[in-house]
């Protein structure tokens, strides 16, 4: 029987590692897993725990790609000797945290580049034949960042909205191909992801007023709270990204946890967006003094709602 082929954009650590490796290392051994990275100089961590995990020989190899240059991810393609690929699971993503007016244009660039263009580039380069074969998977990184506004998070947010909008304008579209298309949707994570952020944590700081650094000091304390509180080990996240390969009949969407989703359905619930901005202000800024009355941050109490990107 022919295996399951699997191409993972982002695959030097994090969820992309992870679901490489559970994969190939999977008992069925149905799966062929191409595990992509920009640089394979980073391809070491991979290819060590793979071996830990006994994964078999002919499970797993590692191809060059680079979302932002169309041109890798085409090469990445023919290189897949296989001449098709079943499940396309787009997992690269950068993040930018800090004030909105510290961020430097190509930090914002890169960010949009990789998490928005790169995606498309991406599916550009893959959707067509799984059109033409009429068979495909394609399951997509998401973050409850893609779901509500996040503060100090503005384009980082931005970019998985517009995944959000993508993703779900092709599920609406591709189902008549045979192919369907799944968001996954991420609180935090356990990974290097905060570590590799664009400009490093806050950015350029420095020059930001002093009502927005302490605003951005009780942000990074909250945050600290929810990843000590409700971060999740990448190895349960991948768990997710199989049952949706699986499913029968994929649905658009699968949360990782279901923690966040109050604030996801108070902020549907409420068109004018009022109770989601004034809930989430509290949470985040639980000791800042928040304007009230007509235009401030009034709304219902929902308590210390948690928010932090993947």
């Amino acid at each position: 029987m022919d295996r399951t082929v699997v191409l993972i954009t982002g695959c030097s650590s994090g969820i992309g590692l992870h679901l490489a490796l559970r994969l190939a290392s999977d008992p069925s051994r149905s799966f062929k897993v191409y595990a992509t990275l920009r640089d394979l100089r980073a391809q070491g961590p991979l290819w060590e725990a793979a071996r830990a995990r006994g994964c078999p020989p002919d499970s797993l190899e590692t191809l060059p790609l680079d979302v932002r240059d169309s041109d890798s991810v085409a090469a990445a393609r023919a290189r897949v000797t296989e001449g098709r690929v079943d499940v396309l699971v787009c997992n690269a993503g950068r993040g930018l945290l800090g004030p909105l007016e510290a961020h430097a244009a190509g930090a914002v660039s890169s960010v949009l580049d990789v998490n928005v263009a790169g995606t498309v580039r991406t599916l550009q380069a893959f959707l067509p034949d799984m059109k033409r074969r009429r068979s495909g998977r394609v399951l997509v990184t998401g973050s409850m960042g893609g779901l509500m506004g996040l503060p100090f998070n503005a384009v980082y947010c931005a970019s998985k909205f517009a995944l959000e909008g993508l993703c779900e304008s092709l599920a609406v579209l591709l189902p008549p191909f045979g192919v369907h298309v799944s968001l996954i949707e991420c609180g935090p994570v356990r990974t290097a992801f905060q570590e590799k952020l664009e400009g490093g944590p806050g950015g350029a700081l420095d020059g930001a007023d002093a009502q927005t650094r302490r605003l951005f000091s009780l942000y990074q304390r909250h945050c600290e709270r929810v990843f000590r509180e409700a971060a999740q080990d990448p190895e349960e996240v991948t768990e997710i990204f199989l049952a949706a390969l699986r499913a029968p009949r994929p649905a658009l969407r699968y949360f990782s946890t279901e923690r966040f989703l109050p604030l996801a359905r108070l902020r549907l619930g409420d068109p004018s967006g009022c109770s989601y901005v004034a809930a989430m202000h509290r949470a985040v800024f639980a000791d800042e003094p928040a304007e009230a009355g007509p235009g401030g941050l009034g709304g219902p109490k929902l308590g210390a709602l948690p928010a932090a990107p993947q």
